[in-house]
């Protein structure tokens, strides 16, 4: 009678055990931080652009399997060092919750899964599978910051092309109009879906098609280049059909058929021509069978628990700084040097702000000059209700009315007051223009630099201090040139600025 081999070998066992500790380990981690696991989630429900956060982790977890031969002959043992990764890590994510910066959250947690790893199988293991494992950080929803400079760089290229061709064109930010009709470059015409979606395909093709890394770093970055000169190429073809067919062709459902269409081709024509340097090396499933690491561990449990009670460190401390937000009345300045309270508006627009603890809107005379001015004070910096949000705009991308025709950033000194101002120009389809000033005071100062003023709130607050801040509109209406609202604006804020500035100075 012949004896029977048993199914499963003892390193297999000890394999299956100490994957399975691993997936508890990260199920604990993001039980713990459990706001920010489901807020991805919840990014990837309601956002088209960020839907590919779903297949991220199943295409990392192939990839594992596909060289499962090659990484189970890796020597895996726990490393301690891992969690001197953790605790920054942890730092960061405290950082941004106290700052609002949900997308560095998300980069904390995953960043943390992939410490996880280190920690309970090792630096060998965690070199061996570093790309299916950083390959994890497209989870992260991210790229809205790109949008402003996509919209710039698409609208350049479509009025240059156009003019190139011989049609006459007027542009006034991202809006242009032809003979034939009048055009936008907004959110959707970005080209950031292009763009997420080749750079996530791109790094997987780059990944699996060649061995070398200076080819594997060249595919990556034409994967993040190409789309962006395609999407210029693909506004100018919608704009170039849509003229010469009498506005009839590539406006509605044409217009993101066409472009859809178009990504495609020219995804196809890059894989093309990406295959001219393949490198093929070995073929993963041809290793008839593994050869494990000696030695393999058992699963470390000490070390698993150890880093969870790490990670929980972190939840808690938020809990003591969870405090709820100063209740605060804002009161107007009186006003001085011959201005007046109105009640009149001089037209209807208003800024869109967000989240705020307490609001103002004022309007004032003098004469014929007029202003508005708003204020937004945010008394705590929380999870959309953050002095600095992408959602605060002087106007919204596809309003019914106004548009946004061009914006820059300024430095000024006003009655010996240094403003930081973001400078907007807004107008309606019947021509009715404004001129608009934005600023933030916080810590005493005028300032708007985004990045520093959330880390100094995020800062503050992580450390018990006071993370209120305040953002200020003043704007004026004017007729032909903004240079008339300006001069009404800095006399406005000669003579009340100050009184600005005290207003939601909290002792």
């Amino acid at each position: 009678m012949n004896a029977v081999a048993p199914s499963t070998q003892p390193w297999q066992t000890a394999w299956f055990k100490t994957l399975g500790l691993l997936v508890l380990t990260w199920a604990a981690i993001a039980a713990l931080l459990q706001p920010t696991a489901l807020s991805m989630v919840s990014i990837w429900e309601r956002s088209e652009t960020y839907a590919h956060g779903y297949v991220i982790l199943p295409i990392a977890l192939w990839l594992i399997w596909r060289d499962r031969h090659r990484l189970a002959a890796v020597e895996t043992r726990p490393d301690a060092r891992a969690l001197l990764l953790v605790l920054p890590l942890l730092v960061l994510w405290l950082t941004a919750w106290a700052g609002g910066v949900l997308v560095a959250e998300q980069y904390a947690l995953v960043g943390i899964w992939i410490a996880a790893v280190w920690a309970l199988l090792g630096p060998k293991l965690v070199r061996a599978a570093a790309f299916p494992l950083f390959y994890l950080l497209l989870m992260v929803p991210n790229g809205e910051f790109l949008m402003q400079p996509l919209m710039d760089f698409t609208a350049d290229f479509t009025v240059a092309a156009v003019r190139l061709v011989g049609l006459p064109v007027y542009r006034e930010g991202t809006y242009f109009s032809l003979p034939s009709g009048n055009w936008s470059v907004v959110e959707t015409c970005s080209g950031i879906r292009y763009i997420i979606a080749s750079l996530t395909l791109g790094l997987l093709y780059a990944y699996l098609t060649y061995r070398s890394l200076w080819k594997r770093v060249a595919f990556s970055i034409a994967a993040l280049v190409v789309p962006v000169i395609a999407n210029g190429f693909r506004a100018t073809m919608i704009v170039l059909i849509a003229h010469y067919s009498d506005m009839k062709l590539a406006l509605g459902v044409d217009h993101y058929i066409y472009g859809w269409v178009w990504f495609g081709i020219v995804m196809l024509l890059m894989f093309w021509v990406g295959l001219i340097w393949r490198e093929d090396g070995p073929t993963t499933g041809s290793v008839s069978a593994p050869r494990p690491a000696p030695g393999t561990p058992r699963p470390p449990l000490a070390m698993a628990i150890a880093l969870i009670l790490v990670t929980a460190l972190a939840p808690l401390w938020q809990r003591t700084l969870a405090t709820p937000a100063p209740a605060v009345t804002l009161a107007a300045p009186q006003p001085a040097n011959g201005w007046q309270e109105t009640g009149t508006p001089f037209n209807d627009w208003l800024p869109r702000w967000i989240g705020m603890d307490a609001q103002l809107t004022r309007h004032y005379a003098r004469d014929a000059d007029r202003v508005l001015l708003f204020v937004a004070f945010y008394g705590q910096q929380r999870q959309d209700h953050e002095l600095i949000n992408s959602q605060n705009l002087m106007v919204e991308q596809e309003h019914a009315r106004w548009q946004n025709v061009g914006q820059r950033v300024r430095s000024l000194e006003i009655d010996g007051i240094p403003y930081r101002i973001l400078e907007a120009r807004l107008r309606t389809q019947h021509g009715e223009r404004i001129l608009a000033w934005q600023w933030n005071r916080v810590m005493g100062r005028n300032d708007l630099h985004p990045l520093l003023i959330k880390i100094e709130l995020a800062v503050e607050k992580v450390f018990g201090g006071r993370d209120d801040g305040t953002a200020f509109v003043i704007a004026a209406p004017y007729e032909d040139q903004p240079a008339e609202a300006e001069r009404v604006l800095r006399d406005f804020l000669a003579d009340m600025g100050a009184g600005l500035g005290a207003m939601t100075d909290l002792p």
